[in-house]
């Protein structure tokens, strides 16, 4: 029996999707040939908050990208900690290095608080110095490393005319195992095949690490640039894009950061990014409105903002069918021809898990070949379990709702693993 129209453009939509974006893994944003005979000054911040297992190797990585042609300062905001963090930042002598603490209870209300209390005191430097102008202020977290040469891109990205913005690659670098390495290939194939697309239609994310803005365009918005928003990284790109700004990406340069390891932490942190989600919706009527924003760059955000709130109607569908389909085949009613007939049966199975698992698979093999860092066998593994690491995006979705309602808006801190010095 013929299944219904809607059902199959609902089962088609997934790979279809995926595979528009698997085909833009292999374009590389690329820099204008502009120059300019000014040199930009780099400021890198590191929010930091009970970091005592990671922020050493964090800022001397971070010290280590200013070049001749890109200096660089590091700001370390200590917002509140009570472990070892303010000693371990003490002990690095370089005159490049400024620690801003903060005490409660100013303290520990959000990264964007903090981020804020940190782009004043780069702005006042600035202003008193006389570079404002040529000021970037770049954000890496506490357990971010920045690639080779990550300032020397983001430099040439940021001379290209209109560009106030760069956003660079995320990677995972404890990626030993099964659970790290997919958010490996979440962040090093997936979400850079997504970031690759919105770089030509004009729709750029922004995210927690390897973000890098312009003093000047920060100062559009007061004092507080970032909002209490949950994701505050991702509505700050709103914000830009709102403003007529534009935002650049670039895989060429790159952030690694710890991923989870256990799934109780995974979950905690995308509840927080699927509650921050859920609260850019806000800005919906604005980007429709915007005068910058229009196309096919407006269909983009609608897109991302509007479909975590179909998670939860789409995921009550699917566990509908669950129920459905063994009813359908005890009692032969094929429910208006939703499930197939027993004839078919094996042909929708096929079908069904065709739909399942060739995403993942056709990730599996971008990972491997645009980066060529993990073996095959462990690209493959990462792809056959794609389909329930997506079922953990799902469940996070779901409890956000629920906080949402609740109105719960506490800021959880992805907690940290320990690391060798590096």
């Amino acid at each position: 029996m013929t299944q219904p129209w809607w059902f199959v453009l609902l089962l088609c939509w997934w790979p279809v999707h995926n595979l528009v974006l698997a085909a833009f893994s292999w374009r590389a944003p690329r820099p204008a040939s502009e120059r300019s005979s000014r040199p930009l000054l780099f400021w890198i911040v590191i929010p930091a908050l009970n970091e005592e297992r990671v922020i050493a190797n964090t800022v001397r990585n971070a010290l280590r990208l200013g070049t001749p042609e890109t200096p660089v300062r590091v700001l370390v905001i200590d917002d509140g900690s009570d472990d070892g963090t303010p000693e371990i930042v003490a002990g690095i002598a370089d005159e490049r290095l400024h620690v801003l603490r903060r005490d409660l209870p100013q303290a520990r209300r959000g990264k964007g608080e903090a981020l804020n209390a940190g782009y004043q005191y780069i702005d006042a430097i600035a202003e008193r110095e006389g570079t404002v102008s040529q000021t970037v202020v770049g954000i890496i977290d506490g357990d971010g490393r920045g690639s080779a040469g990550l300032l020397t891109e983001v430099a040439a990205m940021l001379r290209s005319r209109g560009v106030g913005a760069v956003q660079c690659r995320v990677r995972i670098h404890n990626r030993h195992r099964l659970l790290a390495l997919l958010q490996d290939v979440e962040f090093g194939a997936i979400a850079d095949a997504s970031q690759s697309l919105r770089d030509v239609l004009g729709s750029v994310g922004m995210g927690g690490n390897g973000q890098f803005t312009r003093l000047s365009v920060l100062r559009k918005f007061g004092p507080s640039p970032w909002s209490d928003c949950l994701v505050e990284d991702l509505e700050l790109g709103l914000r830009l894009h709102l403003a007529g700004v534009r935002i650049r990406y670039t895989q060429r340069a790159w952030v690694t950061q710890q991923g989870l390891e256990d799934t109780r932490r995974l979950l905690r942190q995308r509840t927080r990014w699927a509650q921050g989600n859920l609260q850019c919706s806000r800005h919906l009527r604005s980007l429709a409105t915007s005068r910058f924003i229009a196309g096919t760059g407006l269909f983009d955000f609608l897109v991302y903002l509007v479909v975590p709130w179909l998670t939860v109607p789409l995921s009550l569908l699917a566990a509908a069918l669950l129920v459905i389909v063994p009813v359908a085949l005890l009692t032969g009613n094929s429910f208006g021809g939703l499930v197939a007939e027993t004839g078919n049966l094996a042909q929708a199975v096929a079908l069904w898990l065709a739909a399942l698992l060739l995403p993942g698979i056709m990730w599996a093999i971008v990972y491997f070949v645009r980066l060529r860092d993990e073996p095959p066998h462990r690209a493959l593994l990462a792809g056959l379990c794609y389909p329930a690491f997506l079922l953990l995006g799902v469940l996070a979705t779901w409890r956000a709702v629920f906080r949402i309602v609740l109105k719960r808006n506490v800021w959880a801190k992805t907690e940290r693993l320990a690391e060798l010095p590096a």
